[in-house]
Order: C-alpha cells, then sequence, then structure tokens
C-alpha cells in the first residue's frame, strides 16, 4: 500500500469518525431519557477516542492495529428497520438507530476490505470493521435488554 493510498484511507476512517461522534452528540442532546443520553455520550467519545487512535496511526503506520472481532455478531441490527432520529424516540427506537448506524460502518469497512486486493488496506479495512462491530454488538445487546426487558 503506498503512502497516497494509506493516508486516504485512514483519512476517510478519520471523517466516519467525527461523523459518528457528531451524530451520537446530537442523539445525546435531543433524547430524554438520561440512560440514552448517558449511553450516546458515552459513545460520542469513544468515536473520538478513534480518531485519536486513527490520528496516531496515520502519524506511525508501524503502529501496532489490531482490533480483534467479537465473538459473536448478534445480528439485531439487520433485523431491525432505520428509524428516524427525533427528540421524542422511545428508548429502544433510540437505540434502534445507533446500531443500524454502526452496522452500516461496519459494512462500509467490510466491502472496502472484499474489494481491495492490497493486504495491508484488506487488514486496515478488517481492523475498522471490528471496531464498528464491538460498538454494534454493544449496542444490539441494550437493544435486546430495552427493547426485549422480558428476556433474559
Amino acid at each position: 500500500m503506498d503512502k497516497q493510498d494509506f493516508d486516504r484511507v485512514i483519512s476517510t476512517a478519520i471523517g466516519r469518525e467525527i461523523e459518528a461522534n457528531e451524530f451520537y452528540a446530537d442523539a445525546s442532546a435531543k433524547t430524554k431519557d438520561p440512560v440514552l443520553k448517558q449511553t450516546f455520550s458515552k459513545l460520542a467519545g469513544e468515536e473520538m477516542g478513534h480518531m485519536e487512535l486513527l490520528e496516531k496511526f496515520r502519524a506511525d503506520p508501524g503502529m501496532p492495529f489490531k482490533i480483534d472481532a467479537p465473538k459473536a455478531d448478534l445480528k439485531v441490527a439487520e433485523a431491525t428497520e432505520l428509524p428516524r432520529l427525533s427528540t421524542s424516540m422511545k428508548p429502544a427506537d433510540a437505540l434502534a438507530l445507533a446500531m443500524k448506524k454502526e452496522q452500516q460502518a461496519m459494512e462500509f469497512y467490510r466491502g472496502l476490505s472484499i474489494a481491495s486486493s492490497d493486504a495491508g488496506l484488506k487488514t486496515t479495512f478488517d481492523n475498522l470493521a471490528n471496531m464498528e462491530l464491538g460498538h454494534k454488538n454493544r449496542l444490539e445487546t441494550l437493544f435486546v435488554d430495552i427493547g426485549y426487558p422480558e428476556a433474559f
């Protein structure tokens, strides 16, 4: 992978992390539910942490950058429709929106990995997809706990 390709990939990933941070910060500001407000605020902070990690990786491409995939993918997001963000969202709908956003990000990076013939880019995309899958799984677990409280 040449420097230009690497910079382009990392810049795209950083941009997506900034967008995710803005989405979660906006969702946190719009929701009235205190648990969701805290969850979205925490996710906004984690997205900024991802952006900072990617900035460090861009500055030092030799830096170890490996994110393991979670043990399982619940695939709840794939079976859920994408709701619209609103100030009156129910907690389950807000979590559904967030997990769908993480699913889209994961699929974006998986698609780039599949399309890439460069082993270095493929590894980078796989790591980025794993990062998004981790968020997706955490949100899916919260969604199941809130959306289906009778399940235990």
